[in-house]
This record gives C-alpha cells, sequence and structure tokens, in this order.
C-alpha cells in the first residue's frame, strides 16, 4: 500500500490530529494523578476524621470514667484498685457501656506512673509494660497522639489496599472534680493514658473501591473520547485524502484536455490539408483505370491507388471524428432499435464468419432522448472491436435494462479479455493492438458517450472475455 502524500493543506490538519491526540493523553493522565490526589486527600480526611472522633471518645470516656468509676469508688472504697475484681469488673462496665455501638476495636489505659496497662479490652495485656514507647511519653506529658498502622504486602500496601488498616490514639486521662466534692484538689492533673484503637479497613476499602470506579470511569470517557476522536481524524483524512485524488484527478484531466486539444487541432489541420490531395489522387486514379481499360497489364496499379486511397480517407475521417466530435442532436429514440440495426448491418458478416449475437432486452425499454446516428456509430465500433477479438467466431451478448434509474447498455464477448496493463492504455488516443488501425475507435465511442452524460467502462469478465458497460442517465429519458 502506498503512503498516503502529505500536501501543503493537510499539513494543518495533520498538526491538529497530533495536537488532539496529545490532549487526550495529557487529560487522561492529569486525571489519574488528580484521582490519585483525590484519593490521598480521601484518606487524609478520614484519618483527621478518625483521629477527632477518637478524641472525642476519650473526652467522654474520661467523664464517664470520673463520674460512674473514680468517685463512687473513692467514696465507697476510700481508694481505687484495679487489682481487685470488684473495681476491675466496675471499670470494664463503665468502658463497654461508653464504647457501646461506637467503631473502636480496643481501649487500653495506662498507669500514671509507668507504662503499664493497668485495664484492657483483652484481659491478656493487662498487667504487660512498655507497650505504649513515645506515644505513651508524650500523652503522660499531656499532649495526644495519634498513629496510622498498615499491615499487608508491598503490593497491597502500595496500592492502598491493605489487609488491615488502624489509627491509634494516646491521650491523657485527665480528672476535672466538681468544687462541691469533698475529695482532694486533683482538679485538671493526669492520672493516665488512655489508647483506643479504631479499624479502618473498611473505609479504605471503601475508598479504594471508589478510586477504582473513577478511574474506570475515566477510562471509558476517554475511550469513547478516543474512539470519536478516530472516526473524526479518519474520516478527516479521507475527505482531504479523497479531495486530493480529485484534484489529482483534475489536474491530470486537464492537462490531458489541454493536449488533446492542441493535438486535435493540429490532427484537424492537417487531416483537412490531406483530404483535398486525397480526393485528387482517387479521382485521378479512377480516371487512370478507365484509360487503360481492363486488358491492359498494368489495369491492377490504379486499382491499389483507389484502394488504399480509400482506407487513408478512413483514417483522416477518424482523425476528424475524434479532433472535432459532433454535437449531439437528441432526438426520442429506441435503444434496442439503434442496437438491432447494428446486429442487422452486421448479420452477413456474422454469419459468415461464425458470430453468434444474442439480444436481451427489457421489454419495454423507455425511451431516451439521443443522437441515434452517434450512438450507432458507437455501438457499431464496439460490435466490431468484440468481432475482432475472437478471430475464429464466438458467442456476443448485448444486453439493455434500467438499473438504479440509468440505462444499463452491455456487450460482453467470449474472446481471450484484456491484459491489466492494456485496461490504463486502451482510452489513449493513437494506442492500439492492432496492425492496422488508428488507435482512435475506442476514443471517439467515449466522447459520443460522455457527450450523452453517460459514461464507459471495459472489464474483463469473470468466465472469459471482456465485457463493455454503457450508462445512460436517467436525466435523458424522454
Amino acid at each position: 500500500m502506498k503512503p498516503r502524500p502529505v500536501t501543503e493543506k493537510s499539513k494543518p490538519f495533520i498538526l491538529v490530529k497530533y495536537f488532539a491526540f496529545t490532549s487526550i493523553v495529557v487529560m487522561f493522565l492529569g486525571t489519574i494523578v488528580l484521582s490519585v490526589l483525590n484519593t490521598h486527600w480521601a484518606r487524609r480526611m478520614q484519618y483527621q476524621k478518625s483521629e477527632e472522633y477518637a478524641l472525642l471518645l476519650i473526652e467522654n470516656l474520661n467523664h464517664q470514667v470520673l463520674m460512674q468509676f473514680m468517685i463512687p469508688v473513692q467514696l465507697k472504697y476510700g481508694k481505687i484498685e484495679l487489682s481487685k475484681s470488684y473495681q476491675s469488673e466496675l471499670m470494664d462496665t463503665v468502658v463497654r457501656n461508653t464504647m457501646h455501638s461506637f467503631n473502636v476495636e480496643m481501649v487500653n489505659i495506662y498507669v500514671f506512673k509507668e507504662d503499664l496497662i493497668a485495664y484492657s479490652f483483652s484481659q491478656e495485656l493487662v498487667g504487660m509494660k512498655n507497650l505504649g514507647g513515645g506515644s505513651y511519653q508524650k500523652a503522660r506529658n499531656g499532649l495526644s497522639t495519634s498513629k496510622l498502622v498498615s499491615t499487608g504486602s508491598f503490593i497491597e500496601i502500595l496500592l492502598g489496599i491493605p489487609k488491615e488498616v488502624r489509627i491509634i490514639t494516646f491521650a491523657p486521662l485527665r480528672v476535672n472534680l466538681p468544687e462541691v466534692l469533698p475529695l482532694p484538689k486533683v482538679s485538671g492533673y493526669v492520672l493516665g493514658v488512655v489508647e483506643i484503637v479504631q479499624d479502618l479497613t473498611a473505609d479504605y476499602r471503601t475508598i479504594f473501591r471508589f478510586q477504582v470506579l473513577v478511574i474506570v470511569t475515566i477510562t471509558m470517557v476517554m475511550a469513547i473520547l478516543f474512539v470519536v476522536l478516530i472516526t473524526v481524524v479518519k474520516r478527516g483524512e479521507n475527505i482531504i485524502q479523497k479531495r486530493a485524488q480529485e484534484r489529482l484527478k483534475l489536474e491530470e484531466q486537464l492537462a490531458k484536455a489541454k493536449h488533446l486539444s492542441t493535438l486535435g487541432t493540429m490532427v484537424a489541420a492537417v487531416s483537412h490539408e490531406i483530404r483535398n490531395p486525397l480526393g485528387i489522387i482517387s479521382s485521378s486514379a479512377e480516371l487512370l483505370k478507365k484509360k487503360m481499360g481492363s486488358g491492359n497489364s498494368n489495369a491492377s496499379i490504379p486499382n491499389i491507388i483507389i484502394e488504399e486511397s480509400g482506407r487513408l480517407n478512413v483514417i483522416i475521417t477518424d482523425f476528424l471524428n475524434f479532433a472535432r466530435p459532433k454535437e449531439p442532436n437528441f432526438v426520442p429514440c429506441d435503444i434496442s432499435e439503434i442496437l438491432r440495426k447494428n446486429t442487422s448491418y452486421l448479420s452477413s458478416q456474422t454469419s459468415r464468419q461464425g458470430y453468434r449475437i444474442h439480444e436481451k432486452y427489457e421489454v419495454p425499454l423507455p425511451i431516451v432522448m439521443a443522437d441515434p446516428d452517434l450512438l450507432y456509430q458507437a455501438f457499431l465500433n464496439l460490435l466490431i472491436n468484440a468481432m475482432q477479438a475472437m478471430p475464429d467466431g464466438g458467442d456476443i451478448i448485448i444486453s439493455a435494462g434500467m438499473v438504479n434509474g440509468a440505462l444499463k447498455i452491455g456487450i460482453d464477448d467470449n474472446g481471450n479479455g484484456v491484459t491489466e496493463e492494456l485496461l490504463e492504455k486502451i482510452w489513449n488516443p493513437f494506442f492500439t493492438t492492432k496492425e492496422k488501425g488508428t488507435g482512435l475507435g475506442l476514443g471517439i465511442v467515449k466522447n459520443i458517450i460522455e457527450a450523452h452524460s453517460g459514461s464507459i467502462d471495459i472489464q474483463n469478465r469473470p468466465g472469459k472475455g471482456a465485457r463493455v458497460t454503457i450508462h445512460l442517465p436517467e436525466s435523458q429519458g424522454a
């Protein structure tokens, strides 16, 4: 397949095409980056929301532990000892009732003096030391901290779908006692550290699913835009290519028309100058033949002069018909009658040389406005060509009928057909494969058909032989 030529007019379109493709790619990548940033912001907001949520829970827990555990135990038993089972059970009840229905996975309470867990949702952790680390020390100094802990493989964490995601918040356990209570002035003091663990796995997976949905939607939208752009670009390229081909074809036709016009003018002038002396030569040969008589041994010479003069006159007539085609004299006529006139004229020759002509006409054929004499000449040339393609005789099929609003006339033979190389040259003036011929016969036929606003085409038949197809438009109909 030959590459399409890049014309000056198509260069701006190519730039537009590249700009459009680049814009789609940039928009797609930019949208993906924006989606990733949005996901990061959503996770950041979720983290801040969970941290604030944990601090509110701790503040509420401080109040509930103070009011429902510390004050009652202090008043009843004089001191707080979580090692006592009745106090630890009361503490557990207060904490669980406070955290009930809230999304809290673990609560640990550390004593103030050392990194020791005094209370936990898990009894196994009670009494364990040195689990709080630096977050415990900051909370002991009155500063609340939070951290995010993710577990899973490297790929899972990289894609943002870890197996488990938890936010761990440490905050001081403060005691703000009412002034009316007869208790030691310990209001505002940090008495311990509270650790709250929240499971954010489901929230992060929801964010990840939303991110996937956004990316899939963006991909689909961009794919649709890409398909639309490809379609528009292809259509634009085809239009530009078609116009370029039409322009080249018109330029070729214009150059050919100029060439033929010059050639026709020259041929007409030369033919006119030849015809006059040719007539004198022919007349002189006729007169010489009469004077010599039939008994003269040289009587054959005038016959040769007369025969060759007649052949030269036919050639000159072809030249003039091609150089100065006649304007059609349109009258209502029946195409089938013109074709039957052709076959009747050739009947003696066809029967003698073994040709069989088959006529297939639709009934009735429409009456068309045409020049019967010019069409007769065109059909006669085509029938003679078909006969010459079958020197040993054969079948010629003539068909006529209406197809898609146009009159279609076909002439088929079963000769050897036309080679692909010759199909491109047969319309050229003076091109011929015959020993005796001007190469203007098909050119004259084409001029006649085009003068009737029609078209002619020659193709090889699927089986054997050639097929000539003529279309006369419906506008020619009477």
